[in-house]
């Protein structure tokens, strides 16, 4: 299964690096598109969800690195301003 890192702009400046153990992330996020905070948290939910669910229909069990970005990002989540905006950079 491929794997995608994809690059964000959090609202505070700081970059980071992410990673989805499948393509369904390119499904919810768009390179240099500009979101919302709470619209990138639902749009991060669902791809990383869905991301862990490709791979327990495949392996038969959830990504734990999926799960594990998912609460990184909205542990740092909760350290920006509610109304900020989040850059993807980038999605390879």
């Amino acid at each position: 299964m491929p794997e995608v890192r994809f690059t964000i702009r959090w609202p505070n400046g700081s970059e980071e690096s992410c990673y989805s153990p499948s393509t369904a992330i390119k499904r919810h996020l768009n390179a240099g598109q500009i979101y919302p905070l709470a619209e990138f948290l639902e749009r991060a939910r669902a791809g990383l969800n869905e991301a862990s669910d490709r791979v327990a229909a495949k392996f038969g069990f959830a990504c734990s690195s999926a799960m594990d970005q998912l609460a990184r990002i909205e542990a740092v989540a909760l350290s920006q301003p509610s109304d900020g905006q989040v850059t993807c950079l980038s999605l390879t």
